[in-house]
């Protein structure tokens, strides 16, 4: 009895009873019934502008503040996150804010360490935390838009739904097909794409940039998540308002972020400094190559070993240079005392380090690559 107290019981019987409706009406549906090619992409269009809304609005812009922007775009990001359907802007930020805090540790709501169908669903089963004593989220419950999401909730994401498969219906002429591919298909897939995040995300990928936490980088996941697949980026530096931070990363939030910005309708966007993602990466990747050496066969270990750590002390001496040149530079520029010519100088005196750094650099990725290869013993 205590166990069936302990369970969230309206999310649970949402959450079954959706699926249960999806997989006895989609089958009847293709069956007596061919969608359309408008039907198919207002549907593709509903997911993407819902699931743009939980990864640039939900997650980088309330629930990290890596960015700041007006009321518009604000409740423009409310509408489609309650078309989401993963709950109030304010409970799914409580519980992400918490996610980072106590990542991978009891106190984390969805730490894959319980269990990868822990971490995709059934952490949603159990009762939630009550939010009004935690300060976690307090600068969230003094924003009106996201107080009165939050207090209408249930009514909000009934009528934008009824709301968003009655235009769907009217375009296309097709009732059936506008509830069950356009309402609950996609649902579906905002859902499951969503929980990927917290479960394959902490599962099975890369680990460029720290090994202190289970998040990964998987590439798959990036398109189908608009870019928050750079999971083990994100939780390293949380507080910037990329998660692909490479020009060519697949990262649409991070486009259409910055793209707002450049209309006037985002600010502050918050970046991680480069010079501390290559220290961060050079750390793990030190850590990384030491342990292959150690468990290779390879004769002379300790020399092997010995250049790695040269290697990565001089980038680290160049990294930190960098780091001083560019404050020194950035605070030339904001100095009306200094002089055109010392501004110039260290310009000139910055742009050869960086030309340095980059060679050398390329050289410690040609040498990690070789004792990468190296057989195990």
């Amino acid at each position: 009895m205590k166990k069936l107290k302990n369970i969230n019981w309206p999310s649970f019987l949402f959450i079954l009873g959706y699926h249960i409706l999806l997989l006895t009406l989609l089958p009847l549906y293709f069956i007596y019934f061919s969608p359309s090619k408008l039907l198919i992409g207002l549907t593709v269009g509903l997911f993407i502008a819902s699931g743009l809304a939980i990864t640039a609005g939900y997650h980088r812009l309330f629930s990290h503040s890596t960015y700041k922007t007006n009321r518009f775009i604000e409740a423009v990001m409310l509408f489609f996150g309650t078309l989401a359907t993963q709950g109030s802007a304010l409970r799914w930020s409580h519980d992400h804010r918490i996610h980072h805090a106590h990542i991978d540790t009891e106190n984390d709501p969805y730490s894959v360490t319980k269990g990868f169908w822990h971490a995709h669903i059934l952490w949603m089963f159990k009762n939630e935390s009550p939010m009004e004593k935690t300060q976690i989220t307090a600068d969230l419950r003094r924003n009106p838009l996201i107080a009165f999401q939050h207090k209408y909730y249930v009514w909000l994401m009934v009528g934008v739904n009824l709301f968003t498969t009655a235009l769907v219906w009217l375009a296309t002429g097709d009732l059936f097909g506008a509830f069950i591919l356009s309402w609950v298909f996609r649902q579906f897939l905002s859902h499951h794409t969503t929980w990927f995040i917290n479960s394959l995300a902490h599962y099975w990928g890369h680990q460029n940039y720290s090994t202190e936490h289970t998040a990964v980088d998987n590439y798959i996941l990036c398109f189908l998540t608009f870019g928050e697949g750079y999971h083990n980026y994100h939780h390293t530096f949380a507080n910037d308002y990329r998660n692909g931070i490479k020009w060519y990363h697949f990262d649409p939030t991070k486009w259409l972020i910055w793209t707002l910005s450049k209309l006037g309708l985002a600010r502050n966007l918050r970046r991680s400094q480069e010079t501390r993602i290559l220290s961060l990466m050079l750390k793990e990747h030190k850590e990384a190559l030491i342990d292959k050496i150690k468990h290779s066969i390879i004769d002379k270990k300790e020399v092997v070993e010995e250049k790695v750590h040269k290697f990565t002390d001089s980038l680290s001496e160049k990294l930190l240079h960098l780091q001083a040149l560019i404050k020194e530079l950035k605070e030339a520029k904001n100095d009306a005392l200094k002089m055109p010519e010392s501004v110039k100088k260290l310009s000139i005196e910055l742009k050869e380090l960086k030309k340095s750094f980059r060679k050398d650099w390329k050289e410690w990725k040609r040498f990690s690559k070789s004792i990468m290869k190296l057989k195990a013993a």
